[in-house]
């Protein structure tokens, strides 16, 4: 029976030692325990006792030890930050297009690249038609006319000065500018080209057409830019989302130049959400009359939401252990208990507390990882040693068929407790 007696405190010794691994991975080499829980071989540990439910009881001299702080659970002004990034777009309203309003051929390209930038009026082609020249001669036939006839003369359907009005019209109709018209009526002869003008002043983003080109009416043959003010479309998560509005201010930060920023405000939220990414969309406008920003660029965007009172801890404050959120509580006479909050949205040195803790309560802002590793060693140290009650070894792996056990792990005769010293020899 001694092998059995040997081979047994071996497996206890070994159970034990795995737990006690475990928490060394996590925490760092755990001190020996006493029975009453204390850590009686840990410097600077003597007499810390370990109360029920993780609380840590720790002397005035083991808090300035450890450099124990503590800060102050209160309302604040709560604002929150965010940072995503966004691209850079032009924005919709300073876009335009150049398309004739007639066909013809064009005879010269005055733009002939794209990034081009114009100015408003400046020629961008030449462009030979026929339906012009047709228009043109109609004019100069018209006042003629206007010349030799009287508007009292019988069986004129209208007076000569309608005629040449409604021939005036249908050029200015077709994009012949007032300057062009009065320049045929001065010469009085007609011409068959027409200069296609810029609209507005900008830089050419597409350009669609070469010389010697046939093109119909509507045909698009440029498309100009004002890059003066820009958009830049940031995807926002939807928490975020939440605390945007039209309005608030925007910090856009180019990745080439970090630490310079250049301000602007949201515009627009799209009312929808994008089904993949769950984010939403958010247009900040940035003026831009450097042409830092270039259409197609990524940019980072700091926004900066509304201040609002809520319940607070400091960050520092909160230890996370996988899904759970925790603050140490001081109880008073260096008792602290650790307390399972719910946090919310983080404002700088503060985050939004939820439920798990009262205004006024004070809690620990350092030294805490410490606490937590011990808090739960406590726990372990008291399920091995049986002081949350019998240990119940029957679950663990292989402990099953081990002689002197039973199936609850219950100690059987052949075998010594564990809890009893070993006999020495």
């Amino acid at each position: 029976m001694l092998w059995a007696v040997v081979i047994g405190a071996v497996v206890v010794a070994g159970a034990a030692a795995a737990v006690l691994a475990r928490r060394d991975q996590r925490s760092g080499a755990a001190p020996a325990t006493t029975r009453d829980g204390s850590m009686a071989d840990m410097p600077g540990m003597e007499g810390m006792a370990m109360g029920g439910g993780g609380t840590v009881r720790l002397t005035a001299g083991q808090l300035r030890q450890f450099g124990v702080t503590f800060g102050t659970v209160e309302e604040r002004e709560l604002t929150a930050a965010v940072r995503t990034s966004g691209m850079v777009t032009v924005d919709e309203r300073r876009v335009a297009t150049v398309a004739p309003r007639f066909g013809g051929y064009v005879e010269r390209l005055l733009v002939e690249t794209t990034g081009q930038a114009v100015r408003r009026g400046q020629p961008l082609a030449t462009v030979y038609s026929p339906e012009v020249l047709a228009a043109a001669e109609e004019l100069l036939v018209a006042r003629r006319l206007a010349g030799t006839l009287s508007a009292d003369g019988p069986g004129v359907p209208a007076a000569p000065s309608d005629l040449v009005a409604a021939a005036r019209r249908r050029l200015t109709l077709m994009g012949v500018s007032g300057a062009e018209i009065d320049a045929v009526l001065r010469s009085g002869r007609a011409s068959p080209t027409v200069t296609l003008r810029a609209p507005a002043s900008g830089v050419v983003l597409e350009k669609r057409v070469t010389e010697g080109q046939a093109i119909g009416a509507g045909e698009p043959l440029y498309t100009l830019a004002d890059l003066s003010v820009v958009w830049v479309e940031a995807e926002l998560r939807e928490g975020d989302a939440v605390a945007a509005r039209v309005g608030t201010a925007a910090d856009v930060e180019l990745p080439g130049e970090p630490g310079r920023s250049l301000k602007g405000r949201i515009t627009f939220l799209a009312p929808t959400a994008d089904a993949t990414s769950r984010t939403v969309r958010a247009r900040v406008e940035v003026a831009n009359a450097d042409g830092r920003l270039r259409p197609g660029a990524y940019a980072t965007v700091r926004l900066t939401t509304p201040t609002r009172r809520a319940l607070t801890v400091p960050a520092t404050a909160v230890v996370r252990t996988g899904e759970r959120a925790i603050v140490f509580v001081d109880m008073g006479g260096g008792e602290l208990m650790p307390h399972d909050v719910t946090t919310g949205r983080v404002s700088g040195e503060y985050v939004e507390v939820l439920s798990g803790v009262d205004r006024g309560h004070r809690v620990v802002t350092s030294a805490q990882y410490l606490l937590e590793s011990e808090s739960n060693l406590a726990d372990v140290m008291r399920a091995m040693m049986g002081q949350t009650g019998s240990a119940e070894m029957g679950g663990m792996p292989g402990m099953e068929d081990m002689p002197g056990m039973d199936a609850k792990g219950a100690h059987t005769k052949g075998m010594p407790s564990a809890a009893a010293p070993a006999p020495r020899r």
